[in-house]
């Protein structure tokens, strides 16, 4: 079992264990993870959502009053895509301070900066209600696994005070992100010689025809942070060969939307837009993730992390988490995005982490653990000092 205060080889070890999605399969990890946190007092719980598919939910619980601090991240991975790697993407290596492999940055190096902090907190955790993992499968396909967490244990906020992501952002706390909605166009045509086009339907023209609609749509709504709404057309298939009118064709579509934007509202806004040319579908879905700058914990998580990377500004990240999810709609907790990877490294060949920011991110979380403990905790209270955080 590796050594539970070594984030390095923590880290090396989750790296070591596949979990790349699609096509998905979290088992392996999600179990030596639920091993190693049963050894040391964690009260675990694995939950399956499918083949190979694996949620981890696990408590240290404190004998105090209160809220739970809550950590989220996912344990699967992206594919290695197509161009070589100049190394091993399962061996863990270290060379000039960096960690190398699949998942370094994103996200096990999170995971294991979290649990790390966790496991050495866990005596001031004690006077607390205590923290709880929300580690889960199939975020990189559309946070799969936290929608069926959400189904399968709709009491796994009950008691959540606060919602870590451990997503990489260089240790600097970010409050949100746009949301996700993937949409598939389908066009359905009547086949024909392609010498006598006039005999059949071309479900290429109908799909061009909308595409066109979607480059005129106006997505007029904008965010302080975030900036404006987006569209982008990803894929175009159709035709089976060139001497034939072709009777299908699709497309996909991604919109990245901002708070203030109901999906399914836009959804039937297309809809209206595109009649009947073609139909479309949502294949992934979901929501903005804002919590306001203002929040008198956000004011505290600026505080603990200005020590690291000094002078805060409230931000956000440009990517979707499984935090807009795991957060009820209610937003009756806050979420910050805030972990040790290099976001310009996600999803890329050669990823890394860098081990001194891993070593960082260590300490990041104690300080934001240290507290909790201390808002939790009436005999150690402690104000954030004046003026310490951003306005």
């Amino acid at each position: 079992m590796t050594d539970t205060t070594d984030v390095v080889e923590l880290t090396r070890q989750l790296i070591r264990i596949r979990s790349i999605n699609p096509p998905g399969d979290e088992e392996e990890c999600a179990r030596w993870l639920a091993a190693y946190l049963d050894s040391l007092g964690f009260v675990t719980n694995l939950m399956s959502f499918g083949q190979g598919r694996f949620n981890l939910v696990a408590d240290y619980i404190g004998k105090g009053g209160g809220k739970v601090l809550a950590f989220s991240g996912h344990l699967d991975t992206v594919p290695l895509g197509s161009a070589a790697w100049t190394v091993d993407p399962f061996a863990a290596e270290i060379r000039d301070g960096r960690l190398y492999g699949r998942g370094a940055t994103d996200m096990k190096s999170g995971i294991a900066a979290f649990l790390v902090a966790c496991i050495e907190s866990r005596d001031a955790l004690l006077g607390t209600a205590g923290v709880r993992l929300l580690l889960t499968g199939g975020e990189e396909t559309g946070c799969d696994g936290a929608r069926a967490l959400t189904k399968s244990s709709p009491d796994y906020h009950e008691g959540v005070g606060a919602l870590i992501v451990g997503e990489p952002t260089r240790n600097y706390p970010c409050v949100g992100h746009k949301g996700a909605l993937w949409l598939k166009g389908s066009a359905v045509g009547v086949s024909a010689h392609g010498a006598m086009p006039e005999a059949g339907v071309n479900a290429i023209y109908k799909v061009m025809d909308a595409i066109d609609r979607l480059r005129a749509f106006d997505l007029i709504h904008r965010h302080p942070l975030m900036g404006a709404a987006s569209m982008n057309v990803g894929t175009i298939q159709g035709g089976l060969n060139v001497n034939s009118v072709p009777d299908q064709a699709t497309f996909e579509v991604d919109f990245r939307t901002v708070p203030g934007m109901e999906h399914q509202g836009l959804r039937a806004d297309l809809a209206a837009l595109l009649g009947d040319r073609v139909e479309l579908a949502p294949f992934v879905d979901v929501p903005p993730l804002e919590t306001s700058a203002s929040d008198p914990w956000i004011q505290r998580v600026f505080h603990c992390c200005a020590r690291f990377v000094g002078a805060i500004e409230p931000k956000v990240v440009p990517y979707f988490t499984d935090g807009s999810v795991l957060a009820p709609r209610s937003r009756e907790f806050p979420v910050v995005v805030l972990g040790p990877g290099e976001p310009d490294m996600m999803h890329k060949t050669d990823e890394y982490c860098r081990v001194d920011r891993l070593l960082e991110g260590v300490e990041v979380y104690k300080s934001l653990l240290s507290d909790w403990v201390s808002q939790s905790c009436p005999a150690g209270n402690a104000s954030v000092e004046e003026g310490a955080v951003a306005k």
